[in-house]
């Protein structure tokens, strides 16, 4: 089952979170591009994903970015319009993937069916937080003095 993202573009240009994989890069939208095909964002390269833009585009150059990422600029309606009419239009909304943090389109997606992604979730760092703390639960290993107790309680138990 391969799912379909639809990002809200500009939303994650505009989060604190958002760090151009290339920094050379002068266009903010290109720089996301290339930060979700470096960092493999959407997972399986069998997903789909679809980056929408409010207004229209200024350059061919997005187009020719990576033809395994659709960009669609909402020319006359709001990028949240379109997000929400995609999903609409969708024949299974279960398998598209939002990533937005405005409320208003998590809410309405979400009615329709379709899994919302904020932001920070999408970029990974809500799990890169997480990491450390899994690591400090974990006992430190056993001392060789520690095994050798042990192992001298299971001799006395299991031969006698």
């Amino acid at each position: 089952m391969s799912l379909q993202y639809v990002i809200d573009g500009y939303n994650l240009i505009n989060h604190r979170l958002f760090i151009p994989a290339n920094k050379r890069s002068k266009d903010s939208r290109i720089a996301l591009l290339e930060l979700i095909r470096i960092k493999k964002l959407c997972g399986s390269p069998g997903n789909e994903v679809i980056v929408v833009f409010d207004g229209y585009p200024d350059k061919d150059s997005l187009k020719e970015f990576d033809n395994k990422i659709g960009v669609i600029f909402a020319r006359g309606e709001t990028a949240d319009e379109r997000i929400k009419k995609i999903v609409e239009n969708s024949a299974n909304p279960k398998n598209i993937r939002v990533v937005s943090d405005d409320k208003e389109i998590k809410f309405s997606v979400r009615a329709m069916g379709a899994g919302v992604l904020s932001v920070e979730e999408f970029i990974g760092h809500d799990r890169n937080l997480r990491k450390p703390q899994e690591k400090e639960v974990l006992k430190p290993p056993l001392t060789y003095e520690a095994m050798h107790k042990i192992n001298q309680e299971l001799r006395k138990i299991w031969l006698k």
